[in-house]
């Protein structure tokens, strides 16, 4: 097949390009960097650099590929940028503008197939319940824009194509800012993380999220849940990377400061307790790590 690849050297798109070379796909790959351009050339990937938001240069970008995977994001370049609203505005614009726009020109090309990442940790807090693709959304002001991401998916299917929307759970791996800014502060003894320590996050190592982007262009139509096998409390998430990095258990923020965290750190404090087993039960994907206290354990190694 040929696939058309946006976001293709984040730390998904990275990992995912050699993993559809290697099961003979031809991929076209958006990228912005040159530094970018020449490592995906060397995975067997064509190079493209395409304005996401310029819409008859989208439309000419697509026709003729089989698959569309929209990856591209532009995240916050640090932990505490994320908790600052003006750091999510192009992340806002891509999904509510680009998504639309990309799948626009999908239906112009009869390209057959689109898939659309999503966020899993939008969903509302459910104690320890476990959560299914059946459960709305709630997404917060900084991530409302998830909803027309997925609204572009959906109104592809219902046009006739077959829209995937992939609910990745919360990044962590060894390139991810996020991860690194995480270590730095439990070896310094706290962690940034809101909410009660009895509250479920439920995450996905890029590697195992790149190999379900991977088993996309076969699913069938839906939204799938990409997160690990089993979900840790905030407290196990924290002490297992300290216990990797033989310091001692960090502290966590006190419950009442949650709400001095903003919009995004009341999501962060939800409990959601994500289940992938619609996706396992589609296409036999399973996560390499089952939980975040084994996907450490590769990381620190």
């Amino acid at each position: 097949m040929r696939i058309f690849l946006t976001g293709a050297s984040g730390v998904v798109g990275r990992r995912l390009v050699p993993m559809l070379r290697n099961a003979g796909h031809d991929v076209t790959a958006v990228v912005r960097s040159v530094a970018a351009s020449g490592m995906l050339e060397r995975q067997g990937a064509t190079v493209v650099n395409v304005d996401l938001f310029e819409r008859e240069t989208v439309r000419a970008a697509v026709a003729g590929h089989d698959v569309v995977i929209n990856l591209a994001t532009h995240m916050p370049r640090s932990t505490a940028l994320m908790f600052v609203p003006w750091a999510w505005h192009q992340n806002d614009k891509l999904r509510s503008v680009a998504s639309n726009m990309l799948v626009d020109a999908c239906l112009a090309a009869d390209v057959p197939r689109f898939v659309q990442e999503s966020f899993a940790p939008a969903y509302p807090h459910s104690a320890n319940q476990w959560i299914d693709e059946t459960t709305p959304l709630s997404p917060v002001r900084y991530n409302a824009s998830l909803l027309d991401a997925e609204g572009a998916a959906e109104r592809f299917s219902r046009s006739g194509g077959s829209g995937v929307v992939l609910r990745f759970g919360a990044f962590y791996g060894i390139d991810a800012q996020q991860t690194s800014d995480l270590i730095e502060w439990i070896q310094h003894g706290r962690a940034p993380l809101p909410g009660p320590p009895n509250a479920y996050i439920s995450s996905i190592s890029h590697d195992d999220a790149a190999r379900a982007t991977a088993a996309a262009v076969a699913l069938p139509a839906g939204v799938y849940n990409v997160v690990d096998d089993e979900p840790v409390t905030h407290r196990v998430f924290v002490d297992s990377l300290a216990t990797g990095l033989g310091v001692d258990p960090p502290r966590l923020p006190p419950t009442w400061l949650t709400p001095l965290f903003g919009p995004l750190g009341r999501l962060v404090a939800r409990s959601v307790r994500v289940s992938n087993r619609k996706l396992r039960l589609a296409c036999g994907w399973t996560p390499k790590y089952p939980s975040v206290r084994e996907g450490w354990e590769a990381i620190l190694d």
